[in-house]
């Protein structure tokens, strides 16, 4: 091995020290409680040390995020579920919901970057990680749809509905008031992500009904005159 390929050895080591040691400390303490300079502590190395390999605490935030979609992409892409069409809804739904505390992080990160958008080129790869997973994703429920084995909709009702159900189950982890009534986690998870792995089978929606231009006619039709109410006759010409 070169000393520069050591060198960049090392850089690339040192670099997934710092995300990890990050990632802890804003699970532990909140972003918002974490400095740059904690961080750099933790990991036992200067200030200066960070900034060779990240501009700002916002690009920690995002390079956290972005391997984090990226780790379900390898996953979409994996031959378990290539080869198993059905084992994707479970690998998905475990997936988010192994960790609900790093979901609910992201997910409050992405919402704050948002508004400032930092590093526009990082928020590209983002958008552009999760266009590829739709459209995986979208592929194998078509594929589904196909089969028979899911309801006939759009692949994305199915995709959002999935998404809907996981951040659903992550703002109840973090609720004090459901904390305090489901006592036992980990059955609820199991149970919720079986609803999940369930969830727009063929056969197991009601029927839905179809939308018709006299249904979609919401204009309101006039009463008819009611012959004991005087205010609803019709005025009688008088007799001459």
């Amino acid at each position: 091995m070169t000393i520069t390929s050591r060198k960049q050895r090392d850089f690339r080591q040192r670099e997934e020290e710092i995300l990890t040691t990050a990632l802890t400390l804003f699970l532990e303490k909140g972003e918002d409680n974490v400095t740059v300079e904690m961080i750099a502590d933790a990991v036992g190395i200067g200030k200066g040390t960070i900034y060779k390999h990240f501009r700002s605490k916002a690009e920690i935030y995002l390079r956290l995020m972005l391997d984090y979609e990226q780790e379900l992409a390898d996953l979409i892409q994996s031959d378990a579920v290539t080869k198993d069409k059905d084992a994707l809804p479970r690998a998905y739904f475990e997936y988010r919901m192994r960790h609900p505390e790093k979901y609910y992080l992201f997910d409050r990160l992405e919402q704050k970057l948002s508004r400032r958008n930092p590093h526009p080129e990082l928020f590209q790869q983002l958008h552009k990680i999760r266009a590829s997973n739709f459209s995986r994703l979208s592929e194998i429920i078509q594929q589904r749809i196909a089969d028979g084995a899911l309801e006939d909709v759009p692949p994305y009702y199915h995709y959002c509905a999935a998404w809907a159900l996981v951040h659903g189950m992550v703002a109840i982890h973090h609720s004090t008031f459901w904390q305090n009534v489901i006592h036992d986690k980990e059955d609820f998870f199991r149970f919720m992500m079986d609803i999940g792995v369930r969830m727009g089978n063929r056969g197991q929606a009601k029927p839905r009904v179809q939308k018709t231009e006299e249904a979609l006619d919401i204009t309101p039709q006039p009463e008819p005159a009611d012959a004991t109410n005087p205010l609803t006759q019709e005025a009688e010409e008088p007799v001459t």
